[in-house]
């Protein structure tokens, strides 16, 4: 069904208020869409990280749905159990009509799912069970002290590969986890950011609606990780898709499609120096590191147009 903001509204809210996230927190604003999309018809696994913490410290829960803490290493391993075991009361007959359907949904901040989870999300994405995975992608460890993980990007500060004398942040470029979901071959895997709520609810309908695993990955600025005012979490997230660094797009059995496309691309810098964990590439002799970046970022792009028009 098409995506409608006042239906949307008038839905009741699965993710209560008065949990621990930080001010400025877009990963709680990423939680309350997806469930407003999803429903009560939901089982929600979290793995370890900030936003179960901030959302289940014992004996307090924010969710009005049934959640299954889990391990760093191990949610998507979990959830494919819970709908194995669904689909086997199903066929036994053992369900009450009413639930018939149910939603199942996994995640995982990107360490829990591009470093330490990885193998059971491969696993759940191989064996095809019916969920949804979706990680939120804030570029490091952020809950035990902003250790970098194969998620942060390229000259960013964190606390293991700071910016010094010696080094400029990390020297490797991000990993790319979302063509490595499309290249498991299941039914649909997306990027998407909170800032493009309709967008984000589409993704999440259609991710829920196939017949098999799907897998979103959804950018979700940290004030505390990136050093940035608390004010311009969701401005970062538009221009970050305005500028190519996270673009929005889709592939569906296969074939992708770019969902919103520049009309003039902005430059990397000005979205990097909003963040303090890029402040060292502005000085002097730094310069080549923002190159660097930029070309990066260009490349990339390139590369997923190909992509689309090969599909075309």
């Amino acid at each position: 069904m098409a995506v409608n903001l006042k239906q949307l509204t008038q839905r009741e809210e699965l993710l209560t208020g008065g949990h621990r996230a930080c001010a400025g927190c877009t990963g709680s604003n990423i939680l309350r869409q997806i469930m407003l999309t999803a429903g009560k018809d939901t089982v929600v696994g979290g793995a370890t990280g900030c936003m179960e913490v901030v959302t289940t410290i014992f004996p307090y829960t924010a969710w009005r749905t049934s959640f299954i803490h889990t391990a760093f290493e191990n949610c998507a391993a979990t959830i494919s159990g819970v709908e194995t075991a669904f689909r086997s009361l199903k066929k036994h007959g053992d369900l009450p009509r009413e639930r018939e359907k149910m939603n199942f949904i996994a995640f995982g901040g990107d360490g829990g799912t591009y470093d330490i989870g990885i193998q059971s999300l491969s696993g759940a994405m191989e064996r095809g069970h019916n969920m949804l995975y979706f990680c939120y992608d804030n570029e490091a460890y952020m809950n035990t002290g902003i250790q970098r993980s194969s998620a942060t990007p390229f000259g960013a500060h964190t606390s293991t590969a700071p910016a010094g004398t010696v080094k400029q942040g990390k020297e490797q470029n991000r990993k790319d986890l979302t063509k490595i979901m499309v290249a498991h071959n299941i039914p649909y895997v997306a990027q998407a950011t909170p800032f493009h709520w309709k967008d984000l609810a589409a993704k999440v309908e259609k991710g829920l609606a196939v017949d098999g695993p799907a897998f979103l990955n959804i950018l979700m600025p940290c004030p505390v990780g990136w050093h940035f005012d608390t004010a311009i979490g969701m401005q970062l997230c538009k221009e970050a898709v305005e500028s190519n660094f996270w673009p929005l797009f889709e592939v569906e059995n296969g074939i992708y499609k770019i969902n919103q496309k520049p009309k003039e691309r902005a430059p990397i810098e000005p979205w990097l120096k909003q963040q303090g964990r890029f402040k060292h590439l502005f000085r002097p002799g730094n310069e080549n590191m923002l190159e660097q970046i930029q070309q990066h970022v260009d490349a990339e792009w390139e590369k997923l147009l190909k992509l689309e028009t090969k599909d075309a």
